[in-house]
């Protein structure tokens, strides 16, 4: 067992913990004592036991709020992958067929004819002019 020194809301305590869990153990150390920290701040001097209570209090508190979040989110994801699937066994639809005018040839050949001759009046026309 390895010992370990916390320092919380200006107190410090030797806590034992297993060997190689040192770090999570001064991680959660320094949640707890933020919260203690900003009480001993608000409040002034608390009991030990009262400080430790009420920070742990509003850690369950953020904690209890960050599940609800995260539970919101996973009905969310498992509502998204079930539409997902039930996307994926839908039949896939059929093509559609998709129609283009397409000009006929005679009126290509109409409207080149009538170019022609708008041309041809055009230049007769500048003849006259000049």
């Amino acid at each position: 067992m390895a010992e370990v020194d916390i320092s919380i809301g200006g107190r410090t305590f030797q806590v034992a913990c297993q060997e190689g869990e040192e770090h999570y153990l001064r991680g959660a150390a320094e949640l707890l004592d933020r919260e203690a920290s900003a009480l001993v701040k608000q409040i002034g001097r608390l009991p030990e036991a009262r400080m430790l209570l009420m920070a742990g209090l509003m850690l369950a508190d953020r904690t209890a709020a960050f599940e609800e979040k995260a539970n919101a989110a996973e009905e969310r994801l498992a509502a998204q992958d079930k539409l997902i699937e039930e996307m994926k066994a839908m039949p896939r639809p059929e093509p559609s067929r998709v129609e283009v005018p397409v000009v006929p040839r005679e009126v290509e050949e109409f409207l080149a004819e009538l170019a022609a001759r708008a041309e041809s009046l055009a230049a007769q026309a500048e003849e006259k002019a000049g």
